[in-house]
C-alpha cells in the first residue's frame, strides 16, 4: 500500500491521480490535514486519512499498513513554522509504522550551503532520511514552472522586472507527479537522491520575455531591478519578512547557477520529452493544461 501525504495539494493530488492509473484503488491511500477537501478523491473510492505533520499523534494511524510513503515536503517555514521538525516527526512515524520506503519530494538545488532556504531544508531532510534506517529516495525535482506564471500579469504591460537571475530548468509539476508515480512503482530503481528531474532546457527571465513575446504577439521586455527594489515591492504587497527572504534567496541561488542543471532522467521516466516552459505558459494563458 502506498500512502501519499499532502494529497489535496497541487503536487500530491496529481500523484494520487497518476497512481490510480497504475494500481488498484485499495493500494492507494490519500492523507491530508483536512479530509473535507478530499471529497473528490474519496468519491473515487480512495481511502482518505487525516495526517498533519505538525500534529504527530495523527501520523501513526495515517501511516498504518503502508509499504511506501510518498512524503510531500512541508512548506511550514513560509508561515513561520518548522519544516524540519515536521519532516522528522513524519520520518519517525513512518519507521514506527513499519514502512519499508519513503519517497520524499526534494529539490534539484538541495544543498546545505544554498542561498535558497528551502534547498537547505531539503538537504537536511535528506540527511535525516539517510540516518533513518529506511529505504529512501529523494526526488530532486526541478523548479516548478508555475512559479513563472505568477509574473504573467505584469507582462501585459510589456515589461517584466526582476532582480538579476540565472538559468533555471523550469519543470512542469504534472510531469514531476507522473515521475513520482513511476519511482514509487519501481522500488529498486533509485536509492538516495535521484539525478535532477528537470525539463531539457534552462532559461532565465530574458528568455521568458522572448517566450511571452511569441505567445502574446507583442514585445515583452525584461528589465533588471535591484534586490533592494524587489524587497520593497514584495513588502509593499504585504508579504512577511520570511517571504522576502525566500524570494531574494531564489534569485541569489539562480545567479549562483544552483538551478541550471538539465538531465534526461525525467524524460526517461516519462517515456517522452518533458513539457516545455513555453507550453506551460501557453496553457496558463488559456487556462488549460500543457499537452506535450
Amino acid at each position: 500500500m502506498i500512502i501519499v501525504t499532502g494529497a489535496t495539494g497541487q503536487l500530491g493530488r496529481q500523484i494520487v491521480e497518476q497512481l490510480l492509473d497504475l494500481l488498484p484503488v485499495d493500494q492507494v491511500v490519500a492523507t491530508t490535514r483536512d479530509p473535507a477537501k478530499a471529497a473528490d478523491i474519496a468519491a473515487r473510492r480512495v481511502q482518505v486519512r487525516r495526517c498533519n505533520f505538525a500534529e504527530p499523534d495523527t501520523l501513526a494511524s495515517a501511516f498504518e499498513g503502508a509499504s511506501q510513503v510518498l512524503m510531500v515536503s512541508s512548506n511550514a517555514q513560509a508561515y513561520g513554522g518548522d519544516s524540519l521538525a515536521q519532516h522528522r516527526a513524519a520520518i519517525e512515524a513512518a519507521r514506527a509504522a513499519g514502512v519499508r520506503r519513503i519517497v520524499y519530494t526534494s529539490h534539484m538545488g538541495a544543498d546545505a550551503g544554498s542561498a535558497f532556504l528551502p534547498a537547505r531544508v531539503h538537504a537536511a531532510t535528506e540527511q535525516m532520511l539517510s540516518e533513518s534506517g529506511l529505504a529512501w529516495t529523494a526526488l530532486r525535482n526541478g523548479f516548478y514552472a508555475n512559479t513563472v506564471t505568477r509574473i504573467m500579469g505584469a507582462a501585459a504591460s510589456g515589461v517584466i522586472e526582476t532582480p538579476q537571475d540565472g538559468k533555471v530548468s523550469w519543470t512542469d509539476r504534472g510531469d514531476l507527479a507522473a515521475a513520482a508515480a513511476q519511482v514509487l512503482m519501481q522500488e529498486s530503481r533509485f536509492e538516495g537522491p535521484t539525478p535532477p528531474l528537470t525539463a531539457l532546457q534552462a532559461l532565465d527571465f530574458a528568455d521568458v520575455a522572448v517566450i511571452l513575446t511569441d505567445l502574446h504577439g507583442r514585445p515583452v521586455e525584461w528589465r533588471m531591478i535591484s534586490d533592494e527594489e524587489e524587497a520593497r515591492r514584495i513588502t509593499a504587497n504585504g508579504a512577511p519578512p520570511i517571504i522576502v527572504d525566500l524570494m531574494l534567496g531564489m534569485y541569489r541561488a539562480a545567479r549562483a547557477g544552483e538551478f541550471t542543471a538539465v538531465d534526461p532522467t525525467l524524460a526517461t521516466l516519462l517515456s517522452r520529452s518533458p513539457t516545455t516552459l513555453h507550453d506551460v505558459l501557453a496553457a496558463a494563458d488559456t487556462g488549460g493544461r500543457p499537452t506535450s
